[in-house]
């Protein structure tokens, strides 16, 4: 059975980040929790993932086709009229 980690424990294993960047991860998706009765846990696994992500999130698409120049005019879209 995988182990499980409290939020403290998991800062420690990454380093010792704060338990309140662990806490912003889990809200933003980084890291998914597990409940255990009213206690927040984090799977070994899930600190894996962060750690070959490196503590990044995947970034955003660029909306390049809507912001981009106008092909027809060479003006940027937003100035179209």
């Amino acid at each position: 059975m995988e182990q499980l980690l409290s939020v403290a424990e998991a800062a420690r294993r990454l380093g010792g980040v704060s338990k309140w960047t662990i806490h912003a991860w889990l809200s933003q998706g980084k890291l998914q929790r597990t409940k255990v009765g009213a206690r927040t846990m984090i799977r070994e696994s899930e600190l894996a993932k962060v750690i070959v992500d490196g503590g990044k999130s995947p970034g955003r698409p660029r909306k390049e086709a809507e912001t981009g120049p106008a092909p027809e005019t060479g003006q940027h879209r937003s100035e179209k009229g």
